[in-house]
């Protein structure tokens, strides 16, 4: 059988042909990579930063938020000369040649503020305390000798040195944070160290997450012939709270075909997001697709992508006309993990209203040679030696490949690899 992508409705060149494939229905569509990525992204409409999707958060519950609105520095940090070391700030009278010597006449610690210095007098200095007037210059403890009350420098000092000068980190009035940042601990000491106790952030997606099929059984309970436990609702719920959206766990949905239809509308009227494990391939227990095209639309189907390739997203109507998103990932454990990693992730963060992610892609030479395939590959890795190694069992059902990697090391359609050959390598010390 053949298998065309498309785009858009227009055909595109399929592996394997020199041209075009027009439009069949008896055709099995497959979508790169690339299509997949590009249409979710577009179909992807952001959270509006009007005040229906907003909200006002402390700053100590605001970590994985995403901001509403760019912030402005209401103040320079730091807001004062200061010292960047321990030990002694000089007025130095036009720099004189060493050696030379200065009354220390105060001592000033961090929070404390001192008085004016005159030319020739030193003042104990210790680390972010504030520079008095006067002060030119900072001297290391460790590089000058004390005797008494009186401190002996014996090299040249140079202007301004060791001092901090105010608003070196940031200046009020400048941009510091765009809308659509994603705060991590970095931006959250930022904004404290502008005075900032709360901010307007985009309230969480609202994810309903459900997990398809009559083998699974939760962990605790006793497995049933030809039963499995529920690894999916666990996995899924930590990548996606992770990222900080909020999530209905709609636990286990039987195969079968009203109570799936059912369990669909009820999370689409409460949620954004509808987010499914398995039930989207073809079997005849696979319940969700047809649910969805029958109160909704299925905008992708089938992926060339492997692990994951019974991948679904689309669209559920709402009673009053609107929609909730509908992602489809399949039931293998790591196909999912794979999916959600590559295609979901950038989706929901552009749902989010988040910046696109500009991390650069790092490339490895791989530790090993294959032949062309022809599906996108994205094989669980390990760095070794400065390149990159496979893990020894790819299965779609392995979860250990996941756990015992480091990350996913991306191999394209078509292409055969030879040791040393460059790979894009996506570590999921980025990812998760």
């Amino acid at each position: 059988m053949r298998r065309v992508a498309l785009v858009g409705g227009a055909p595109i060149v399929p592996l394997g042909y020199d041209a075009p494939v027009s439009f069949n229905p008896d055709i099995v569509i497959m979508y790169s990579v690339d299509q997949a990525l590009s249409l979710l992204l577009d179909s992807a409409t952001p959270l509006s930063p009007l005040d229906a999707d907003t909200e006002a958060v402390a700053l100590n519950h605001a970590h994985h938020r995403v901001l509403a609105h760019d912030i402005t520095a209401p103040l320079d940090v730091p807001g004062f000369d200061n010292s960047a070391m321990d030990g002694y700030a000089l007025h130095i009278p036009d720099f004189a040649a060493p050696p030379a010597t200065y009354a220390i006449v105060q001592r000033i610690a961090a929070g404390e503020t001192g008085a004016e210095l005159a030319a020739g007098h030193a003042a104990r200095i210790f680390t972010g305390a504030p520079i008095p007037m006067g002060a030119n210059a900072v001297v290391m403890q460790e590089d000058c000798s004390v005797s008494g009350d009186t401190l002996r420098v014996n090299f040249q000092v140079k202007p301004q040195q060791h001092i901090r000068p105010r608003g070196d980190d940031v200046r009020a009035g400048s941009v510091v944070l765009r809308a659509g940042t994603r705060l991590r601990a970095q931006e959250l000491g930022l904004l404290a160290s502008l005075g900032i106790a709360s901010i307007t952030v985009m309230r969480p997606l609202r994810v309903a997450l459900m997990c398809t099929g009559n083998e699974l059984v939760e962990p605790g309970q006793a497995l049933g012939a030809g039963q499995i436990y529920n690894s999916n609702r666990y996995l899924l719920n930590a990548l996606l709270t992770s990222q900080g959206y909020q999530v209905s766990d709609f636990g286990i949905v039987r195969d079968d075909a009203v109570t799936t239809r059912d369990t669909l509308l009820k999370a689409a009227a409460e949620h954004d997001i509808v987010m499914t494990t398995g039930g989207v391939s073809v079997g005849d227990e696979d319940h969700v697709k047809a649910a969805v095209e029958a109160h909704g639309a299925l905008d992708l189907w089938r992926m060339a992508i492997k692990p994951g390739k019974p991948f679904a997203q689309g669209h559920i109507r709402r009673a009053d006309g609107s929609h909730a998103s509908f992602i489809g990932l399949p039931g293998n454990p790591v196909s999912g993990f794979v999916t959600f990693l590559v295609l979901v992730k950038p989706f929901l963060a552009k749902r989010q209203g988040a910046l696109a992610d500009t991390t650069e892609i790092q490339r490895f030479p791989a530790g090993f040679s294959r032949g062309a395939q022809t599906r996108r590959e994205y094989l669980r890795a390990n760095l070794i030696d400065g390149r990159a190694v496979p893990v020894a069992n790819q299965g779609s059902g392995v979860l250990t490949s996941a756990v015992i990697s480091s990350g996913l090391l991306v191999v394209p359609e078509n292409v055969a690899v030879q040791e040393g050959d460059l790979l894009q390598w996506l570590p999921y010390a980025s990812q998760l």
